[in-house]
């Protein structure tokens, strides 16, 4: 069950309305790296949690604040929208600066919301649910959200680069504060685990024994001209889970020609392609011309 306060987790305050930017919050609302996604994608992985329940009130809790954070976007969009010129025509004969503002603000903001949010990213594009990961791995999961929060601060950071307005600075500063610290609380869970040493790889729970051996610790290189310079810490010197030795080696053909068998009749393949020979050509045959082919075809099939 979950409770809503009216008051906001942080104080919204928006000093200079800007409908332009207004659509740029959007994208911390729904776009990729948004409020909406860290915030399912923490509810998912809590309730599907099967381990110690300390990690599923973690997910629980953090993914309820990530709901707070959708409220204060929310407001803020709401906020710059406040003034804004809803005609178009009247606004542009005026001033063609106000002209320019509405040429940058989404229409939908006035059309399908009503000078309010949306759960879109700056395009209008509506948020993708595909975009949630929920692995069923804790150290898997952490590890996604990780991600999630550092590219969801880097949108944040850029976002506070975009306004002058000292209220959305102060709110995007809290917002980057709390992406810092859920970065480090989703690493703090994988050096609980053990650290890379014990959670990686991962699922730690597959036997590498059973992995093909020369291969799960070489860097492939596939650069055919021979000069790469992928060189680094990753291509010599003991990995980074402690359970082998990186080294460099050049990619190689090691599977061979894949050959398949004749496409499946019922899929109505053109007949030179159910020959199984790309080379066939029907107008050289000369045993009864396409029938002939197609009878071959029959019997091989038979």
């Amino acid at each position: 069950m979950f409770y809503h306060d009216k008051q906001l987790q942080y104080k919204v305050r928006v000093d200079k309305p800007n409908p332009v930017f207004a659509r740029m919050l959007q994208q911390a609302i729904g776009g990729i790296e948004g409020e909406i996604r860290v915030c399912l994608q923490y509810l998912f992985q809590a309730w599907g949690s099967r381990g110690p329940v300390k990690y599923r009130d973690m997910l629980l809790e953090t993914g309820t604040e990530e709901i707070a954070h959708i409220e204060m976007l929310a407001t803020a969009v709401a906020l710059n929208l406040e003034g804004a010129p809803v005609s178009m025509k009247d606004e542009f004969a005026k001033d063609s600066v106000v002209g320019a503002v509405m040429g940058g603000m989404d229409a939908r903001h006035i059309l399908s919301a009503g000078m309010a949010a949306m759960a879109t990213d700056a395009n209008g594009v509506p948020f993708n649910g595909s975009w949630i990961v929920g692995t069923g791995n804790i150290a898997a999961n952490m590890m996604a959200n990780v991600h999630a929060e550092s590219s969801g601060r880097v949108l944040a950071t850029r976002l506070w680069e975009m306004t002058d307005d000292p209220g959305m600075k102060d709110f995007l500063a809290f917002l980057i504060a709390r992406d810092t610290m859920h970065q480090n609380q989703w690493l703090a869970v994988i050096e609980e685990l053990g650290g890379v040493n014990a959670a990686f790889p991962i699922p730690n729970s597959f036997p590498q024994s059973e992995e093909v051996q020369g291969f799960n610790y070489s860097f492939v290189s596939t650069n055919i001209a021979g000069d790469s310079q992928a060189m680094g810490r990753w291509s010599q010197g003991p990995s980074i889970d402690g359970k082998g030795e990186f080294k460099f080696v050049k990619a190689e053909p090691l599977g061979g020609e894949p050959m398949l068998g004749p496409p499946d009749p019922r899929g109505h393949a053109q007949t030179e392609e159910m020959m199984g020979n790309p080379m066939a050509n029907p107008m050289n045959n000369t045993s009864g011309g396409i029938s002939g082919i197609v009878d071959k075809v029959k019997d091989a099939l038979d």
